[in-house]
């Protein structure tokens, strides 16, 4: 069994910037991701609130943090699927689809995935027209209609990335108005491929071998219709990936968010939470790479007990 100082669970913002400081710490330092290291940012289109770069790809964003982590001496290991975890006994326990390792603490850094919106349709032609990420699959429909559901900051930036390739970009919200930053608002507004359907939800995906077409449902008016696109994007939140956290008998609230203070402290001693996880009412690049440090900071406290945090 590999003994380690720390170990991070998830490789995306929030992991990535633990490791850094993890490893500047001196702390022997361990990352394991059941993907590539990147986490859910590097899908983003764009991102333009990122402090210093007024516009970067997210993939572009991410990469430069792997790299900033391995050259600060963490271990990164994706394609790595944590099974399990033990925190009954003074040394914690991290099991993994790959081996075993033992650590003095861990931090949760294990993100969210995309929410569904539950219709007829949505499993059936997933990946045949519905996808939930626009920077991977939009590509595939340059020159054609697409659609987008949602209102949110996910739902402007995917539409503004694909009114750039698609003929026509048809976004439905179940609201009235975005809930989206007014700066991506208004980028929306000066597109004229892009048409937006208000107070308008999706209740039937359909097609052949793939998407064709969606029934729409107007929740004011009451009024149902079909239209025909190409492909469905869903863009509606995310939702905790905290289910290793709960197993292991880790706080979690009403929305499985894994409880935390304001040092990323958990229910466990020694083991912190970061990021889209954590109970942060803030789910941004920015907020994520901060709770990574606090959480850092606080393993190395934890672990070595420096004169000044008895």
């Amino acid at each position: 069994m590999e003994n380690w100082e720390l170990i991070i669970i998830g490789a995306g913002a929030a992991g990535l910037a633990a490791g850094i400081y993890g490893a500047r710490s001196g702390l022997k330092t361990l990352i394991l991701d059941e993907k590539m290291a990147g986490g859910a940012a590097s899908d983003a289109p764009v991102v333009e609130n990122y402090p210093g770069f007024p516009q970067i790809s997210g993939g572009e964003l991410t990469q430069k943090m792997v790299l900033h982590c391995k050259k600060a001496g963490a271990t990164i290991h994706e394609i790595e699927t944590v099974t399990a975890l033990d925190f009954t006994g003074e040394r914690k326990i991290v099991k993994t689809n790959r081996a075993e390792y033992e650590t003095i603490a861990v931090i949760i850094a294990t993100g969210s995935h995309y929410r569904e919106i539950g219709v007829k349709g949505e499993q059936e032609f997933r990946g045949r027209g519905v996808s939930y990420c626009g920077i991977c699959d939009g590509p595939f429909f340059k020159g054609k209609r697409v659609l987008v559901i949602g209102g949110g900051n996910s739902a402007a930036t995917t539409t503004l990335y694909l009114s750039g390739i698609a003929a026509e970009v048809v976004v439905t919200h179940r609201r009235d108005a975005f809930r989206a930053e007014d700066a991506l608002v208004k980028d929306i507004a000066s597109k004229k491929n892009v048409q937006v359907f208000w107070n308008t939800e999706v209740k039937e995906i359909k097609g052949e071998k793939l998407v064709n077409k969606v029934v729409l449902y107007h929740n004011k008016a009451g009024e149902t219709k079909e239209i025909a696109v190409d492909a469905v994007f869903v863009q509606i939140g995310e939702a905790p990936n905290s289910q290793i956290a709960r197993e292991a008998d880790l706080e979690v609230d009403e929305h499985g968010y894994i409880k935390t203070d304001v040092f990323q402290r958990t229910s466990v001693a020694g083991v912190y939470a970061a990021g889209d996880v954590s109970s942060h009412p803030v789910k941004q690049v920015g907020t994520a790479v901060g709770q990574g440090i606090t959480a850092a900071l606080e393993a190395y406290s934890y672990i070595r007990r420096p004169y000044y945090r008895t």
